[in-house]
Formats: C-alpha cells, structure tokens, sequence
C-alpha cells in the first residue's frame, strides 16, 4: 500500500483547521519524533499484518499498538515499532494513538497497491475520516470545483 497515496487523497479532498497535519511518513523512523512531541493525538495509516485477508481494515489504539522493538504487526514495523518505543521512553507520546491498518497481499515493502487494496482505498479514506471527527477534527470536504483545481 502506498501511505502517500492515501495522504494525498485526503489533503487533496478535505481541509483541516491548521492545527492539523497530514504527512506520509514512508520510511522517515525515528524522524517522526518530532511530529510525535507536543500532539495530543496521532493517526498513523499503514498497512499492518492483522492475518486476515487482503483489504481487511482494523483499528488499533493506544496500548493495544505493540511498541516493543520486535514488533512485526506493520510492514514498517522497525520504524513504527521504534518511534512509538521511543516518544514512550522520552515521555512525548501522544495521549492518544490510533493506527488504522489495511491488510496487504504481501508483507513486502512495495508502493504498487494490489487489487484487493485498491478496491478499499476509498472505505479505508473513510475510516480515516470517520476517526478524525470522532476526535473532534473538523474535516471539510472541498467540492467538486475546488477538487478539479
């Protein structure tokens, strides 16, 4: 699955109050401790092996999230298990965390989606979404003129 292109979906069809950020944090790693410090939440989309079939979707919050260093629920388990394991030992984790993970084909690192993604990219989107106004986020949808700019 490719973060990004679900990044920039979002970004290019909602706005958000400043506050928000929306980024693909790919392979950054222990970069993202900085966006981790001074948050109050964070929302990490990735794909994450839940050994359930391709396109399956699922939630995981808070300390449900294994931050452990041997972690392998994420394809970017290193990165993602270290950043979490990290902002916990540096006291700036978010008080809320939530990773929304869409089962893949396969665990390898690859930025082509499958199929049987490609056809739940747009629920995925929704869950997204749907999380952030459950927080509270003013999500906007920008019409379909501004979406064609």
């Amino acid at each position: 699955m490719s973060g990004f292109s679900v990044a920039n979906t979002i970004k290019q069809r909602y706005t958000f109050s400043p506050d928000v950020e929306i980024i693909d944090g790919g392979t950054m790693g222990l970069d993202l401790l900085p966006i981790f410090g001074g948050r109050d939440k964070v929302l990490i989309v990735d794909a994450v092996d839940f050994g359930r079939d391709p396109g399956y979707i699922g939630i995981i919050e808070n300390d449900d999230i294994p931050s452990v260093l041997n972690s392998k629920l994420s394809v970017h388990h290193i990165n993602l298990s270290d950043v979490l394991f990290a902002a916990k030992l540096m006291g700036i984790s978010p008080s809320e965390i939530c990773l929304i993970g869409i089962q893949p084909q396969s665990l390898d690192v690859g930025l082509d989606m499958t199929g049987a993604i490609k056809e739940k990219i747009e629920i995925l989107i929704d869950v997204v979404i749907g999380k952030l106004k459950e927080w509270n986020i003013q999500c906007a949808l920008l019409s379909h003129q501004e979406l064609s700019k």
